[in-house]
């Protein structure tokens, strides 16, 4: 028996970029670069992040959820709204037993888990709120969005590092093609820019140290890249079997054709340094897709700007894709939004393949001589696209690769 094929039917963002889908890819598509001084980390090494600008939490939930969620929680929450919308679903009329909903998360409430841990260390137990636990649990992103909806099928928080977001987009295919949903709300969400994650991510080595050129931080395949950018936000895709959106005159973003997943089994914070598990994920995306790797014409990267991630995944795309399709990398603008970035990555593959425009890389002024790849760069670039993928990576070596193809 044959898959039934799967579309994405909605999409909703928040980040860095702005609030909505429109202001992501604008801001993206234009390679506006969004790091900027942040007062939470006024005092630490690296006191500059990439934060969603004038983001209005009770816009999208009532008093009740505000009181009990994290920022992670609420930016998952407006992203689903907007995504289950551009879909052109209604959560009042539709069989909410048929509807799942997959959010990842690296870090969940974590601002939350900081918050009150200062509270109980600063005042007491007696001061620490009573919505720390729903605050803090990596599933409530999840738990509040099938709430907000009313979904009541399949309710799931999925953590794999910086790949939460493409796996939980993956499960979301394979629940529709096993018939256990007929709507799945996948994606992935974060907000985890605070000052415990931020000195233990520059202890790490892994952050970007320019204080005195916060704009210019981000800076994928670049020779000059000194790490990455903290970042948050949230994505959703909402996906459906390609039937049932046809048979309801819904039309398709894109085909979401294939799905790879593995793990490098190797270090804790770092890739294999061929990156045998990645290559392994996208061969098994492409193959899932029945597509063979000459037919990808584009690719969203991983692309972190950090030193060991950038060469490996290089090393291991021109390896896979001698053909050298385009690559961009939109962590240059957005920072690294950790559990979300795949999540917003795919969607962003997913507006590449509708408009045939291809982003570029923010802060890319001197390509790695070592980067053997044909990455966009300054301004966008027109191009037909057929097959794109979307490539992310997580501590723990966690791999996961999305592969969508136009619609027709």
């Amino acid at each position: 028996m044959s898959r039934p094929e799967v579309v994405v039917t909605g999409l909703g963002m928040v980040t860095p970029a702005g609030v909505g889908t429109k202001a992501t890819w604008q801001g993206v598509s234009e390679g506006v670069t969004t790091a900027a001084p942040d007062p939470d980390l006024a005092g630490l090494p690296v006191d500059f992040s990439c934060r969603v600008p004038d983001f209005d939490p009770g816009a999208h939930l009532d008093s009740r959820a505000l009181w009990r969620t994290d920022r992670c929680a609420q930016l998952a929450v407006a992203a689903a709204w907007e995504g289950v919308r551009d879909a052109g679903l209604d959560p009042g009329s539709w069989d909410g037993a048929r509807v799942a909903v997959i959010i990842g998360t690296a870090f969940g409430g974590q601002r939350a888990g900081e918050d009150e841990h200062r509270r109980l260390l600063q005042e007491g137990h007696e001061a620490v709120a009573p919505t720390l636990v729903p605050k803090l649990l990596p599933n409530m992103p999840a738990g509040e969005v099938s709430m907000a909806l009313r979904a009541h099928g399949m309710s799931l928080g999925l953590s794999a590092a910086c790949a939460s977001g493409a796996n939980a987009i993956a499960l979301g295919r394979d629940l529709l093609a096993s018939g256990s949903c007929d709507v799945a709300i996948a994606g992935g969400t974060d907000a985890a820019v605070t000052p415990l994650l931020a000195a233990g991510f520059h202890r790490l080595g892994t952050l970007s140290v320019r204080r005195t050129e916060p704009a210019a931080a981000s800076r994928p395949f670049d020779a000059g890249r000194d790490g990455f950018v903290l970042g948050e936000a949230a994505a959703v895709l909402v996906l459906e079997r390609a039937e049932d959106a046809r048979r309801r005159g819904a039309a398709p973003r894109a085909v979401l054709a294939g799905c790879g997943s593995t793990s490098d089994a190797y270090r804790a914070t770092a890739p294999h340094p061929e990156h045998l598990g990645g290559e392994a994920a996208l061969r098994a995306a492409l193959a899932d897709a029945d597509a063979t790797p000459a037919e990808v014409d584009h690719v969203n990267a991983h692309g972190t700007a950090t030193l060991v991630n950038d060469a490996t995944e290089a090393l291991m795309l021109a390896r896979v894709l001698p053909h050298a399709p385009s690559v961009t990398s939109a962590k240059g603008a957005l920072g690294h939004c950790m559990g979300a970035s795949g999540a917003v990555e795919a969607g962003l593959t997913v507006l590449t393949l509708q408009r045939q425009l291809v982003p570029p890389t923010a802060n890319l002024d001197t390509v790695d001589p070592d980067v053997q790849l044909d990455l966009v760069t300054k301004t966008a670039r027109e191009q037909r696209v057929d097959l794109a993928v979307s490539t992310s990576f997580g501590f723990g070596g966690h791999n996961a690769v999305l592969s969508f193809r136009r619609c027709t």
